[in-house]
C-alpha cells in the first residue's frame, strides 16, 4: 500500500465520523447555482479531507465537488466528492459514499470509495488490484448479455435521445435482468461480480473517478459512451465485464 493510498483511506475515514454525525442530525440542505443541494456534511467532509492530504502531500494539487480547483496544474491532484449522493443523503436514505482519486498527470492511478452506512471501502492502485474491505475484487466471468444483470443509473440525457432511448429499451430487453442500484453501490456491486454491466449518462468526474480506477483493477471495462477514456470532461459511463462491452456497443450503437 503506498503512502498515497494510506492518505486516502485516512482521510475517508476521518470524512466518515463527521458525515455520520450530520446524517443523525438531519441537517438541512442548501442549493447550489445549478440547482444540486449542499450541506454542513458536504463542507466538513471535504474541509478535512484536504486538510489530511495536504500535511502529507504538501505539493499535490485539488479538485473538490464545494472548494473548487486549487493548484491542479500540478502532476498530483486530487479529486474529491465528500458526500457523492448528497440528494439520499438529505432524504435519508444509505445511498451516498465519500469518492477520492489521484490523477497523476492527467491519469487516474488510485481511487477509494467509502460509504458509510454500508460499511464498505473499496479502494485501487494502478497495477495494484481492487479491494473491498481486505477482500480482493473481481468481476464476473458472464460471456452473454442473456445471462447479464444490468444495472442503470441517471439517465436524463439518454431519455432526451429518443433513438438511444429506443436502443437502451431493446438492450434492456435482452439482458436476464435489469435493476437501478446506482450511485455507488452498482460499481461496488460489478467490481464484486454482482452484476455485469452499468450505464449512466449524466455524471461528473468526481462522482465516478475512484470508481474508475476500482473497476478497472477489478478487471471491468470503464469508458465513454461513445468510447473515450475517463477524463476530467467525462459526463457519462459503460462499465461492464470486458466479454460483454462489444454486443452492448452494438444495440445501443455507439461504435
Amino acid at each position: 500500500m503506498s503512502p498515497e493510498l494510506e492518505t486516502a483511506l485516512a482521510a475517508a475515514g476521518a470524512a466518515d465520523a463527521l458525515i455520520r454525525y450530520y446524517f443523525k442530525q438531519q441537517c438541512t440542505a442548501e442549493y447550489k447555482s445549478d440547482g444540486s443541494p449542499v450541506t454542513e456534511a458536504d463542507r466538513s467532509a471535504e474541509r478535512i479531507i484536504r486538510q489530511i492530504i495536504a500535511a502529507r502531500h504538501p505539493n499535490h494539487g485539488f479538485y473538490g465537488e464545494e472548494y473548487g480547483r486549487s493548484h491542479a496544474e500540478r502532476d498530483h491532484v486530487w479529486l474529491i466528492d465528500p458526500v457523492d449522493g448528497t440528494k439520499s443523503f438529505v432524504r435519508g436514505t444509505p445511498f451516498f459514499s465519500v469518492q477520492i482519486a489521484l490523477m497523476h498527470r492527467n491519469e487516474l492511478v488510485l481511487g477509494v470509495s467509502h460509504a458509510p452506512l454500508f460499511g464498505q471501502t473499496a479502494w485501487a492502485e494502478r497495477n495494484g488490484g481492487a479491494y473491498l474491505n481486505g477482500e480482493r475484487l473481481s468481476v464476473a466471468t458472464t460471456e452473454n448479455l442473456g445471462k447479464a444483470t444490468l444495472s442503470a443509473g441517471n439517465l436524463t440525457s439518454m431519455a432526451g435521445e429518443p433513438d438511444l432511448w429506443q436502443r437502451f429499451a431493446l438492450l434492456i430487453s435482452q439482458v436476464h435482468r435489469f435493476r437501478g442500484y446506482g450511485d455507488f453501490a452498482h460499481y461496488h456491486m460489478l467490481a464484486q461480480g454482482q452484476l455485469d454491466v452499468v450505464i449512466e449518462s449524466d455524471l461528473n468526474i468526481l462522482d465516478i473517478a475512484a470508481l474508475t480506477v476500482i473497476l478497472r483493477e477489478a478487471g471491468a471495462v470503464a469508458r465513454q459512451l461513445d468510447g473515450a477514456p475517463i477524463n476530467l470532461e467525462t459526463r457519462n459511463m459503460l462499465a461492464c465485464v470486458p466479454a460483454l462491452e462489444s454486443e452492448a456497443r452494438r444495440i445501443l450503437e455507439l461504435d
